[in-house]
């Protein structure tokens, strides 16, 4: 029998392909953006002081974050606190492999492992501007004195819900719903045409 995977994967479409060229043209050395495409991404909620907690840390490589606003990152794998009991997984690993072994981790115990890695996309940010960039559409305090490397915040970004990674001093990850992409790297590449001096088409 022939593995249909290759033929599905050939199929694939990420939900910023059409704008691939835009996104070119409107990056610039002050500020860049692009996507970053099938990153996978795997909910998972469970009692943070419960033994499940502790075996899924021992999957990922690092205990769960606690705080509100941290990140945890080992290698190939990230997890972003959303709530006391919920985390988005951020993972260059493949989908099913890693909800699969989280699954397993969870085992009977109380909690949810979902893979929801179609429901959203990655756009990166970079450069010198990037912050004054999200500044002109994100409510939320960015200043260093607020946000870092190593923090995430659920907000809204032209008032639309994302989740806002910082990664670097000058680098950030912007994660909105899949359906919501398009006009969120739209926006993007117009509050970035000050600076680029590119227009989107």
């Amino acid at each position: 029998m022939v593995d249909p995977i290759p033929h599905l994967e050939a199929l694939r479409r990420s939900p910023l392909a059409q704008l691939t060229d835009a996104l070119a043209a409107g990056s610039g050395e002050a500020v860049a953006l692009a996507e970053e495409p099938f990153l996978t991404m795997v909910s998972v909620r469970v009692e943070p002081s419960s033994a499940a907690a502790g075996r899924i840390g021992q999957v990922l490589g690092f205990e769960l974050p606690q705080r509100c606003g941290e990140v945890a990152a080992v290698g190939h794998h990230a997890a972003l606190w959303l709530s006391p009991d919920e985390w988005l997984v951020v993972s260059t690993a493949a989908p099913a492999a890693l909800a699969d072994q989280l699954a397993a981790a969870l085992g009977a115990d109380r909690g949810q492992v979902v893979d929801v890695s179609a429901n959203r996309t990655t756009l990166a940010l970079t450069g010198e501007r990037a912050r004054e960039v999200l500044e002109k559409g994100c409510p939320a305090d960015l200043h260093p004195r607020a946000f870092g490397p190593g923090s995430a915040v659920t907000t809204t970004l032209a008032r639309i819900p994302v989740l806002l990674w910082q990664t670097g001093p000058a680098e950030y990850r912007i994660l909105p719903r899949s359906s919501f992409a398009d006009y969120v790297a739209r926006w993007l590449l117009d509050a970035m045409r000050e600076w680029a001096g590119a227009q989107a088409r």
